[in-house]
């Protein structure tokens, strides 16, 4: 009778696993332990021709080998069927973000970008099924399709398996889940060309910032502020929320340098810096100037007061004599959406292109190439990673270097054949 167990059987103990020849087709068949429900799986096709099985394809002693790697994971408890969590894919998510909210602590930012991805893309493929009914296969079939969908840049995708491979590791810990199955998953090759990217000259860099400062739509104290942070920006290499997150304190002007230890997310809330890392970096003369003169200013110079700083709305108040007076009162940090608004029209008022703020970060790495080694750019821009900064030593100069292999490729010309072979004859 077609799909009767062979006289063949590799068994041990509770779990066997039983030949059955439909198309040619191995399959497995085993009794869990514990409970002794069985199990009938697929193996795959049967090889039966010479040399070594294609992938996916079983001879005998593949099938046997398989066999071996069933009852291993029997013996350790770990086989699939045998896992009951109880937890949903929705319950290990939940317990992920909770453990890197209060046990991480990681930044708010992080935060919101791992709820962002969670509520988007996990949850709506993973979320009600349970944790141990998901494999590398399924995950790997979820990537292809959003690969194929086209509508995520591969760097994306690579977070979101990030992502996953953090919740099931999570759920490993607190629900007793045997393995990852992201563990096997194969990361996509992200397409990045870290020659991509824009960056502006000197003379560009100026024509922004006195377009900036004289912004006629904007409060004057506020244009000379906005001023100042996109020279500080071109010049030093900083990240807008590393600039507004800069106190009094931070700045040096006798070390001449700034000290980066914090940042103004864009929850508009103080936090650690990317990577949680403090670093110092150099202030140039103009930037140094520009940064004294708002020191003068008379309110917001004390310490740990903010830089750079916004004015939220008017009061009034009464003056020494009794007289209506309006004060302004202070908001203590700058708005960066606002401040990206002044940006962009003063990018427009200058007739330089439109640039994001953070090719001015570009504009620093790209210029300081040539003054300054790679170790030195990475410390100042922060970079974790020293090939991260290696993008800039595309723009470096090699004149000196042209200079001296433009000698091995010289071809001597007749006069100067003449001169060396007078002046070889005069020395002897």
């Amino acid at each position: 009778m077609q799909g009767q167990p062979s006289a063949r059987r590799i068994a041990s103990g509770n779990v066997r696993l039983v030949k059955r020849k439909r198309g040619n087709i191995w399959y497995v068949q085993y009794r869990l332990p514990g409970d002794g429900r069985q199990v009938q799986k697929k193996l795959g096709p049967a090889w039966s021709g010479n040399g070594r099985p294609p992938e996916g394809y079983y001879t005998k002693r593949t099938a046997e080998a398989k066999l071996r790697e069933i009852l291993a994971d029997a013996q350790r408890g770990v086989l699939p069927e045998t896992v009951r969590t109880g937890a949903t894919v929705k319950d290990a998510v939940e317990e992920w973000l909770r453990y890197v909210e209060h046990e991480r602590g990681v930044r708010a930012t992080t935060l919101r970008e791992y709820r962002t991805s969670a509520q988007k893309h996990l949850l709506p493929e993973f979320g009600d099924r349970k944790l141990e009914a998901i494999t590398t296969r399924s995950v790997e079939t979820w990537k292809s399709r959003l690969l194929a969908e086209g509508k995520l840049s591969r760097r994306t995708i690579n977070k979101l398996l990030t992502n996953l491979h953090g919740v099931f590791g999570r759920a490993r810990r607190v629900y007793g889940l045997p393995k990852n199955p992201v563990d096997d998953v194969e990361k996509l090759r992200e397409r990045y060309d870290p020659g991509d990217y824009d960056w502006l000259r000197p003379e560009e860099v100026l024509a922004v910032v006195r377009a900036a400062e004289n912004a006629s739509d904007v409060d004057p104290r506020i244009a000379e502020q906005d001023a100042a942070v996109i020279l500080t920006a071109a010049f030093t290499g900083l990240r807008l929320g590393e600039i507004l997150g800069l106190r009094w304190r931070d700045v040096d002007f006798d070390a001449e340098m700034l000290r980066v230890s914090q940042q103004l997310n864009d929850l508009g809330e103080i936090s650690v810096t990317k990577g949680g890392l403090v670093r110092s970096v150099p202030m140039v003369d103009q930037v140094s100037q520009r940064l004294a003169k708002l020191s003068q200013r008379g309110w917001f110079t004390a310490d740990d007061d903010p830089v750079f700083v916004g004015i939220a709305r008017w009061r009034r108040e009464v003056d020494e004599e009794g007289e209506p007076d309006e004060v302004e009162a202070i908001s203590e940090y700058v708005d960066r959406s606002g401040f990206r608004k002044r940006y962009k029209a003063a990018l427009k008022r200058a007739g330089v292109r439109s640039l994001r703020f953070h090719d001015l970060r570009h504009t620093m790495g790209t210029l300081a190439s040539n003054h300054a080694s790679a170790r030195e750019l990475q410390e100042w821009l922060g970079h974790a990673d020293q090939r991260t900064t290696q993008r800039y030593t595309h723009y470096r100069s090699r004149a000196g270097e042209a200079r001296r292999l433009a000698a091995a490729f010289k071809v001597e010309t007749d006069l100067e054949r003449a001169l060396r072979e007078a002046e070889a004859e005069a020395g002897t």
